[in-house]
């Protein structure tokens, strides 16, 4: 039987194509701008989900729509900060902002008292990633990444009702095009004919199939093994695998007090995760007790 660790490598290897994507994107948006790369990721990552899922349109209740049209809207508004934080930020440092909604997301449902003390604890490092100076920092950069966490948040609530309401990946495929709906418009207005270049509609596609098809699959082939807590530890180093793809791809260097920052975000993170709801506590293993567990397509 494959071990434990060997799932986990499949974790970290999504987490380094989805990064090594977004620093693609960003060299892209000269070009396109951050917006027209979003509609290109959400194009192609729309017609590789419908392809792959097929969704049954008719017979869906309208509280499922309506639950499809809210997953679309975070996924679209999410991804559209992201990508307008890394145009102004560090990957590493958008990154580390942008896992802060999880993480108080985590802290919320939780409901216990511990779970502040990591709260607090990623306080503390999101002051360290200022570096000794928040006027190192794009403030408009903070304020999408930001944005982009609060709608990470959103968009787990909103994963989780469209899981109840749609089988396998039916509701995420229909999200998605929901999604690509919504961007194409104002990235039709910011980056016009750019948009129907095949060059960059041949990146685009790239970094679709790097940030989410790859990660997506190889995330659902992990969590057949993996425990909810244990991949969501995986998944809190996030910030350092984008600090490290943005350092070797873009070269992104950062400070010292910036790495301590980050890694104080990670710890918080990963502590965050292993404070389990009220209701789900139990003496599980971490890397035995599978279950379904939401992520972010940033």
């Amino acid at each position: 039987m494959t071990r434990a660790p060997a799932w986990a490598g499949l974790v970290w290897l999504g987490l380094a194509c989805q990064e090594v994507g977004a620093a693609l994107a960003v060299t892209l948006f000269p070009r396109v701008g951050a917006i027209g790369m979003v509609a290109l990721r959400l194009v192609f990552s729309a017609v590789v989900l419908m392809a792959i899922a097929r969704p049954r349109i008719r017979g869906i209740a309208r509280s499922s729509w309506w639950a499809v049209v809210r997953l679309g809207i975070a996924i679209a508004v999410m991804n559209g900060l992201f990508y307008l934080a890394l145009d102004r930020l560090a990957l590493g440092v958008a990154v580390t902002f942008e896992v802060l909604g999880p993480l108080v997301y985590a802290v919320v449902v939780a409901r216990r008292a511990s779970a502040w003390v990591w709260a607090g604890l990623a306080l503390c490092g999101v002051i360290a990633l200022g570096g000794g100076g928040w006027d190192r920092l794009d403030a408009w950069g903070v304020v999408f990444a930001l944005g982009a966490a609060l709608m990470w948040a959103f968009y787990i609530r909103s994963s989780a009702d469209v899981g109840r309401a749609f089988p396998k990946l039916d509701g995420l495929a229909l999200a998605m095009v929901v999604g690509t709906l919504l961007s194409l418009p104002v990235a039709s207005f910011t980056a016009g004919a750019a948009l129907l270049d095949p060059w960059l509609l041949l990146l685009g596609a790239g970094v679709a199939i790097l940030s989410s098809t790859i990660p997506y699959g190889l995330e659902l082939l992990a969590l057949r093994r993996l425990s909810q807590a244990a991949f969501g530890i995986l998944m809190s180093l996030a910030p350092a695998t984008a600090a490290l793809a943005g350092w070797l791809l873009l070269g992104q260097a950062m400070s010292w007090l910036e790495i301590v920052g980050l890694t104080i975000v990670v710890i918080a993170s990963a502590g965050a995760v292993l404070v389990k709801p009220r209701r789900e506590r139990g003496d599980e293993d971490p890397f035995t007790d599978t279950g379904p567990i939401t992520t972010s397509l940033s």
